[in-house]
């Protein structure tokens, strides 16, 4: 057990730890997902599920981490220390200098700090920690999978462990870090990264956005189409490619001959994943069948061109309880679950 508290909320003690500040840019913390490097002090990020991985060893820590705060939004950040109970913090200013654990055993410890919000809620900025001894970080996965796709994908309306639906704002439910693409490569020992923008479609998407997925899908900042991506940075294994819900029932050849082309651009980037194409599991009775029926399709379509290291899988029912009709906790676990045994299928895992 440990204690949980705020800098601004209790008075330093005479007798807590003395700690060290250890900056952004320091070789023995690690980035996973798609963070921009170019200010090395300070490094932003956007994308939901973008993870900071850190090993010490003391008592306590302390996290610094600035966080844009455009208009009303603010993000949310998951931190997973060892075994012990998740913490869910809301950034609520622009620099948020929090002491976050006191009181652990005097031993080593791995955290893990974890964007909750996706891209249109703004960036964050790692800055550093404080704490006794920084260690060297563990060894990263080997097996690598990348997760496209929209809200489902991004983690959006599941998470009601403090602000209940249709309260607070359209994003305080957020968790990317409990989303099925994060649980299926903790299950798997894979690293992951979530190329996922809430409303976001293949030929169309919803809510007045002026993107579509094929737009962004190569950048590092998604919801503002900006900043290039370097895809030589991670190559996954895997790609999963979930699209549709937004762009709803449409003309088959339209979405079918978009989707065979991001295909080819994905492949592309990607010229030795393989790419496993998902049909929405929170699609309703009318919306299912249409893209099962495309994606056979072009799954089809694309094994007979050569391409047979592409794959389709369909889910098993139709995943709709969190708000706003998204997949809730329960049913990311579950999507997650059927994912796992498939992708252990294709990849021998």
């Amino acid at each position: 057990m440990f204690l949980i508290t705020l800098v601004n909320t209790i008075h330093a003690k005479a007798n807590e730890p003395a700690l060290k500040l250890f900056k952004a840019d320091n070789p023995s913390i690690q980035y996973f997902g798609r963070v921009d490097l170019s200010a090395p002090l300070s490094p932003r990020f956007w994308s939901p599920g973008v993870d900071i991985k850190i090993k010490f060893k003391g008592t306590a820590f302390d996290l610094i981490i600035n966080d844009e705060m455009g208009g009303d939004n603010h993000n949310y950040i998951e931190i997973a220390i060892d075994d012990n109970p998740l913490l869910r913090i809301k950034l609520t200013d622009k620099l948020n200098d929090r002491k976050i654990a006191y009181g652990l055993a005097n031993t080593e410890h791995v955290v893990t700090i974890c964007k909750d919000t996706e891209s249109g809620i703004g960036y964050m900025e790692f800055v550093g920690i404080r704490c006794e001894e920084l260690l060297p970080p563990p060894p990263k996965p080997t097996r690598k999978i990348e997760y496209i796709g929209d809200s489902i994908t991004s983690g959006t309306g599941m998470d009601i462990s403090e602000i209940p639906c249709d309260r607070g704002q359209w994003f305080d439910q957020h968790n990317a870090y409990m989303s099925y693409g994060a649980r299926t490569s903790r299950a798997l020992d894979a690293q992951w990264q979530l190329t996922a923008v809430a409303g976001i479609g293949l030929t169309r998407s919803c809510c007045d956005m002026n993107i579509v997925m094929p737009d962004v899908v190569d950048k590092l900042y998604l919801r503002d189409n900006k900043i290039q991506w370097a895809f030589s940075r991670y190559q996954p294994d895997v790609v999963t490619i979930c699209l549709g819900q937004n762009d709803g029932i449409i003309d088959s050849t339209l979405f079918c001959n978009a989707y065979v082309q991001f295909i080819g651009n994905v492949r592309e980037y990607y010229p030795k994943a393989d790419i496993i194409c998902l049909n929405s599991p929170m699609a309703n009775d009318e919306l299912t069948p249409v893209l099962k029926r495309y994606l056979s399709s072009i799954t089809a379509y694309m094994n007979n061109q050569g391409d047979k290291k592409v794959y389709k899988y369909f889910f098993s029912k139709r995943y709709h309880n969190g708000c706003g009709g998204h997949p809730d906790m329960d049913e990311h676990a579950q999507i997650a679950e059927e994912l796992t045994t498939y992708i252990k299928q294709v990849e021998g895992w």
